[in-house]
């Protein structure tokens, strides 16, 4: 079990974040619980009580890098230590294309998809340190695919995924990784398929309302638990790589060690 164990995940407050808190939460994980939504926060937490593990709440937006540092700061007044850092807020939006663009949007979407993955590692690393712990950065298939009218989220999850890279070559005592977690059926999907179309070509916007139709995206609870798994028990060797969700050493091992659900 990891009762002594104490992780920071952002954007916890539903979907795939909830559902890493709750599959953490199950194996007596104290959580961090961070996400704009304070409400939301208090169901996942007491959800995570249930399950046997402790939820701190703790509001915050990650765009604001002062918010970044009360995340930390509250980890560590609480439980005095961080032995692993999930980067999961992440926004989709603006989607537009480049042409048409609003730069306070796109700026955005920097904000809350790459800088505050930075300035929560910047502010944890210390303990990080410390604690020879983990950090986990949801990145996605954007990261490599051009996706017309997604500009903002590629290129930040682009970097996101590179910066990864670049913090498990300076900091060897940590282990850094970014996941891909697949096309998860989250509030992110609704948007794509309610805003694509003003700016999508008619085929991907097919493609994004065909996935949801033909029940091909994955409940958050499935990509999660791997999430979780690489929180907690990612191997220093695969410190600085860009992983997939469901390859077997990764999906193998926490299918084992959480089970199949969530109960």
């Amino acid at each position: 079990m990891n009762e002594s164990k104490v992780v920071i995940v952002t954007g916890a407050s539903g979907g795939l974040g909830e559902a890493i808190a709750c599959w953490m939460g199950k194996t007596g994980v104290r959580v961090v619980l961070a996400a704009r939504n304070e409400d939301r926060l208090r169901q996942v937490a007491r959800r995570i009580e249930q399950l046997g593990g402790t939820g701190l709440v703790v509001p915050a937006d990650v765009a604001d890098a002062g918010a970044c540092a009360k995340v930390v700061q509250a980890a560590l007044n609480r439980f005095e230590r961080i032995d692993a850092l999930v980067n999961n807020a992440g926004i989709v939006a603006p989607l537009v294309k480049i042409a048409q663009a609003d730069i306070d949007q796109w700026q955005a979407a920097v904000h809350v998809n790459l800088m505050g993955p930075f300035c929560l590692t910047r502010f944890a690393l210390a303990s990080l340190t410390e604690t020879r712990g983990r950090v986990v950065n949801v990145s996605s298939g954007a990261a490599n695919i051009p996706l017309p009218a997604a500009s903002a989220y590629c290129a930040s999850k682009a970097g996101l995924t590179h910066f990864t890279r670049v913090l498990a070559e300076e900091e060897p005592d940590i282990t850094a990784v970014s996941v891909r977690p697949g096309v998860v059926d989250t509030p992110m999907q609704d948007q794509i398929r309610r805003d694509g179309p003003a700016a999508m070509n008619p085929d991907q916007v097919a493609y994004y309302k065909d996935l949801k139709a033909s029940n091909q995206l994955e409940p958050p609870k499935v990509p999660g638990r791997s999430i979780a798994w690489l929180a907690l028990h990612a191997p220093p060797g695969m410190s600085g790589r860009f992983v997939n969700y469901d390859v077997p050493d990764i999906a193998g091992p926490a299918r084992s060690i959480f089970g199949a659900d969530l109960d």
